[in-house]
């Protein structure tokens, strides 16, 4: 089975430093960013879709542009590239919810991917008007996946449930297809909730013994509702020529970085009521020494940035052999970026794509639409170098 590789839309602004944002860190918390406007995040969308990438991830939260909103835009400047847009249950009405997918598959041709988020910031919560605690949200999340899923069956929904409550909903129109739940979270809480309802299951770039083990983990819950589950993994990548070059471009992004900076960033993440938000905050602990936690896995962007922290860093034949590493441990899809987004987009998909289909892990998705795969980043240095194999 072919990879899979998605890229993500920074719609709380880009640049060539690391960028803050989500899990209590402030928007430009490091760096110098370039603003979210639609037509720069056209410029990546477009670019990932010319690389082959199938879709792009768009967070959610106070601290960055509207997911379904800024998407649904996105779609009139692209043919086929997937959006996986990130929402949060508990927050909007789950009949419209499962309606707004219902349109947006049929508006944009099936390119929605939904990304459950159930929410880890007990302050951001409670500033959209929810009060409930980390339990009772995944206890909603649930009741909420259900409805909608139910309703994307063509069924006549009643639920009384202890957060929510529906009466004859129904949808006019169903899915075509219907939307895949993408769903991440480490905690007790959330491993049922994305055992009986998720399609793919999500999580950061953490070492691959742990990625192992929350792969059995989460196996085992969903044979236990007599389900299978894929899996997938939240990364960034910084991947050149050359192993050194990589390295050297990973240093910089944190080299004359303030202390006070970093110090506050981790203040902030140190609230969070997240697992896997603290499972990134102990790759690193707040320190800039060991920060290569892994063979080419760097924690150094979760010194500065909330949600995903790590990184793949090296050369391009590096990069492809780490991710060649996960998929033997069951992961099928990638979500990836970097900074610049842009730029890292073409760095990745012009270096490291070439090597995993010549591995025969990876084709075009759009290699039926185009007829000749073999002309998809057709990319000299990735052939005739072979320092870059180093």
């Amino acid at each position: 089975m072919s990879l899979r590789f998605h890229w993500f839309l920074p719609t709380n602004g880009d640049g060539r430093d690391i960028v803050g944002g989500g899990h209590g860190v402030s928007t430009g918390a490091a760096g110098t960013i370039r603003p979210a406007t639609l037509k720069y995040l056209g410029q990546i969308a477009r670019s990932a879709e010319q690389l082959g990438f199938e879709g792009a991830l768009t967070p959610t939260g106070a601290w960055c542009e509207d997911a379904w909103l800024t998407t649904a835009m996105l779609t009139e400047v692209t043919e086929r590239l997937k959006f996986l847009v990130a929402f949060r249950p508990g927050l909007i009405s789950p009949t419209l919810a499962a309606q707004m997918a219902t349109t947006f598959q049929r508006h944009s041709g099936g390119r929605v991917l939904l990304n459950v988020v159930t929410g880890g910031e007990q302050a951001e919560q409670e500033a959209y008007g929810d009060f409930l605690s980390k339990a009772g949200r995944y206890q909603r999340c649930a009741e909420f996946l259900d409805i909608v899923t139910r309703l994307w069956r063509g069924e006549v929904v009643n639920h009384r449930g202890t957060h929510l409550r529906v009466a004859d909903a129904r949808l006019a129109r169903l899915p075509s297809p219907v939307p895949e739940l993408y769903f991440g979270g480490s905690s007790a809480e959330a491993g049922p909730v994305a055992a009986r309802y998720s399609d793919v299951y999500l999580t950061w770039g953490e070492p691959p013994a742990a990625v192992a083990d929350k792969v059995r983990w989460l196996s085992g819950l969903a044979a236990g509702q007599g389900r299978s589950v894929r899996f997938g993994i939240r990364l960034h990548v910084i991947t050149r020529d050359s192993s050194d070059e990589a390295w050297r471009q990973a240093r910089r992004l944190i080299e004359g970085v303030d202390p006070a900076t970093i110090a506050k960033v981790q203040s902030g993440l140190a609230h969070s009521e997240s697992e896997g938000q603290r499972r990134m905050r102990a790759l690193h602990g707040g320190s800039l020494d060991d920060l290569e936690v892994s063979p080419n896995l760097w924690a150094g962007v979760g010194l500065l940035r909330g949600g995903a922290g790590t990184a793949l860093v090296g050369s391009h034949a590096e990069v492809a052999d780490r991710i060649e590493e996960y998929a033997t441990l069951g992961i099928s899809e990638f979500i990836l970026s970097g900074y610049p987004h842009l730029e890292e987009a073409y760095w990745f998909g012009e270096g490291v794509l070439p090597i995993l289909r010549e591995r025969g892990r990876w084709q075009s998705p759009y290699a039926d639409a185009l007829g000749d795969d073999s002309l998809v980043n057709e990319v000299p240095f990735a052939v005739t170098h072979p320092s870059a194999a180093s």
